[in-house]
């Protein structure tokens, strides 16, 4: 299917430091990008630190620590950033961060602190009640973490009880059964809870969620791992989830080591980035 370019405005899903990236330079304005009736909010959910090693894939180390610092443990700092997408009276958001469901051990290993989400959400005086529609690019744990959380009850529920849960079919089926390799990047808990409540809206390739909203299927970091494409007249802004996650990965050799099919990672981001202008 042939795409119209993209303006020039990436969002990346993690960050160094916050903000929409450009395609040739990266800001730390938190303001929101308004397509006519639309906005898009950039949110943060904190951060998590990841193996630089990991991270960056084929790159050595002694070129991505100019990039970012690694700590004593090798890891880099990353961070959750997500997005808040108002259309019309619809309010959606794209990605959830890691939430607040992590055990001690895991909290350490990543180097995760308080979720930040919500909080960011009432800024703009909205409630966890007040979103209709949640778009994960992923099902990994640092993308939807967030979807769910333990109730007083101690269920664990869907965070945002009046959303849709918009996902790949194909990212549902991996999750459901990883390999081993992959089953790290997976924690039930962040999606059954959303198919048993009857949240889940499973979509197949290049879906409109609202006017102006589309999500796309572009994998290669994860089976059915897609990217979000805001629309207006001759304005688009894109959020790249694990295809570009950080500035640096705009660079096409830069893969993570992580990602499920590099080549494939390989060639689509080429034939995404080669939209943008």
């Amino acid at each position: 299917m042939a795409h119209r370019p993209f303006h020039d405005r990436v969002a990346a899903h993690h960050h160094p430091g916050e903000g929409l990236i450009r395609s040739t330079e990266s800001t730390t304005a938190r303001g929101p990008a308004a397509l006519g009736r639309t906005e898009v909010h950039l949110l943060s959910d904190g951060a998590i630190k990841i193996d630089g090693g990991v991270m960056f894939g084929q790159i050595p180390k002694s070129q991505w620590q100019e990039w970012m610092p690694a700590d004593r443990r090798n890891r880099v700092k990353l961070g959750l950033n997500c997005l808040l997408v108002r259309v019309n009276d619809q309010n959606y958001l794209v990605d959830t961060g890691t939430g607040q469901k992590h055990s001690a051990e895991t909290r350490d290993l990543y180097g995760l602190s308080t979720s930040q989400l919500l909080s960011e959400l009432k800024t703009y005086g909205l409630s966890a009640q007040d979103i209709n529609g949640v778009i994960l690019t992923s099902l990994h744990f640092e993308h939807t973490g967030g979807a769910t959380r333990v109730s007083r009850r101690g269920e664990v529920v869907p965070t945002f009880p009046k959303a849709r849960y918009y996902i790949q079919r194909e990212a549902l089926e991996e999750a459901s059964s990883p390999t081993e390799r992959h089953a790290n990047g997976f924690v039930r808990d962040d999606f059954m809870p959303l198919q048993e409540r009857g949240q889940l809206e499973l979509v197949d390739g290049e879906v409109m969620i609202a006017p102006g909203f589309t999500v796309r299927r572009v994998t290669g970091p994860s089976q059915g791992h897609q990217i979000v494409v805001i629309t207006h007249g001759g304005e688009r802004i894109a959020f790249l989830g694990d295809l570009v996650p950080t500035p640096y990965h705009l660079q096409l050799s830069c893969i993570s080591a992580t990602d499920r099919q590099p080549e494939e990672t390989l060639q689509n981001k080429r034939a995404v980035l080669s939209e943008a202008v």
